[in-house]
Parts: structure tokens; sequence; C-alpha cells
């Protein structure tokens, strides 16, 4: 009788099985296999396991018997950017704060596809917060409640690259609000304007107030979240004519572009002024 030898997998987390894809495909089998072993899976099954990161936004697709990440195929100019801005009633979503305003709009080939708008239900806006946004309680006592907001917004996102003024903020907020809701984390691929901004446009400084001034953006209501994700975009439109597309041209190039050390004012990474 023939025995046969399992193939024993090392174990791994989602980031690294992650990152191998951002260099190759894999062939599904490997990559399910792979799936079956890393130490974060939510599902003892790996092809449910692969339904969620697909449901949760990471840009998978499939060809030839192997899967691959479409932001290493796709030109930057033909993806869909879903650029984001939230305002909240506080800092962190484990302290008990949410999102009071989520907006968003969708570029692809440098124009407006779509866009998002809603203010969120919530009990309580902190004084300071009122100031800075001109968003008072009785604004949201009609508005809809906040999984209702963030299950629309979900959909609205799909599979696309999530890109915001300070990415660290909106996306981990959105995401543990969506956690928290049991509605899966993000797993989109993300773009911050500030990085790219500091390697495409020549500035003092790269808060969203001063790139309008710099770029002459016409945008009013900032700190509202609809009209600071418009400005976000414009900006992301501005950073994508100074690209040496020579050079870069998939959406991953770009990512990586924007996380490289091509600084154009080294002296001011700091100056964000947010």
């Amino acid at each position: 009788m023939k025995s046969f030898k399992r193939t024993i997998v090392p174990k791994l987390n989602q980031q690294k099985l992650i990152n191998h894809l951002l260099k190759e495909p894999i062939l599904i089998d490997e990559f399910l296999d792979k799936l079956s072993n890393c130490t974060d899976s939510f599902f003892d099954n790996p092809e449910l396991e692969l339904e969620l990161l697909v449901a949760n936004g990471l840009p998978l697709d499939f060809h030839d018997d192997s899967v691959y990440m479409k932001t290493t195929k796709t030109n930057f100019n033909d993806q869909v950017f879903c650029v984001v801005d939230i305002e909240t009633n506080g800092g962190s979503v484990k302290k008990g704060f949410q999102i009071i305003e989520l907006g968003a709009v969708k570029i692809k080939n440098g124009e407006i596809i779509d866009k998002f708008e809603s203010l969120v239900y919530a009990k309580e806006i902190p004084p300071y917060v009122q100031e800075v946004t001109n968003i008072r309680p009785k604004m949201l006592e009609n508005a809809p409640v906040l999984d209702k907001v963030l299950r629309e917004f979900k959909i609205f996102l799909e599979d696309d690259v999530f890109v915001a003024h300070d990415i660290k903020f909106d996306y981990t907020f959105i995401s543990d609000s969506l956690e928290k809701y049991d509605l899966g984390k993000l797993q989109n691929r993300k773009l911050c304007t500030i990085d790219l901004a500091k390697r495409t446009i020549k500035a003092e400084k790269y808060g969203l107030s001063s790139l309008k001034e710099v770029l002459n953006i016409n945008v009013n209501n900032h700190h509202r979240a609809y009209y600071d994700a418009l400005t976000t975009a414009i900006v992301l439109k501005e950073c994508f004519k100074n690209i040496d597309t020579n050079s870069i041209s998939t959406t991953e190039e770009l990512l990586c572009f924007s996380k490289s050390d091509n600084i154009i004012n080294k002296k001011n990474r700091v100056k964000n002024d947010v």
C-alpha cells in the first residue's frame, strides 16, 4: 500500500500571506493550504476564510488556477480610489466614541464617478467637536444609526483602494467600527494623500487646509466629511499629475511610491497640520 506524506505548511499570519501575493500570484490550492494554517483566521474552513477576505475588501482575483492581487496588475489610472473622510465625537472606538458623519467620493481616470454622504445618529457631541464641525445634536436626531450607515458604506466601498488624508485615523476608526457591529474589518488596500503629496507636491505643510491654499482648491465647509473627502480627492488628482508614469504604472507601484523615501521637502516631513 502506497503511503503519502502530508506537506507541512508552516504557521503564518494573513499579512505575511498577503505580502507574498503582492510579489507574485499563488496557486489556489497552495493559497488555501496556507490560509488554513494562518494563526489569525476566523474560520477553520479556508474556503470560507477566502470569502471573508474578499467580502472585507481584499482585492483578490483568480486566473489560470492562481489567485492574485488586482492592484498588482491594474494601471493606477484605471483603479477606483474611494476617498473617505469622517467626523467623530471622539478619538477612539475602543473608548466608546463613534462616527457622526461619513463622506466619500470615488475617482477613476481622474473623474468622480460616485459619492456617499451621511450624518450618523449620536446621543452626544462634545462642545469642542460642535465648534470644529458645526454639527449640532439636533442635526443628528433623525439621522440613520451607525450600523446602518456602516453596512451601506461597506457595500459602497467594495474592494476599491481606501484613500484618506491621514489614513491611519480614518481607516482604523472605520475598521474598528465595523468590527464592533460584527461587520468584519477592512482589508482594502490603502493610500494616504499626506504621504503621496509629500512626494509629488512642493509645499511647506501638508495638512488639508494648507494644500487647499497651495493648490487653490475652492471647496468650503472644512471639517465636514463629504467636503473634506472632495478636497482630498482633488489633492489626489493633483498628485497624479506629477507621477512619473515611466516608472510607476500599477496601483501597487503607486502605493509603494507613496511610502518611499522620495520626499520633496525632507526638512518638513513632520509638518502635517491635519
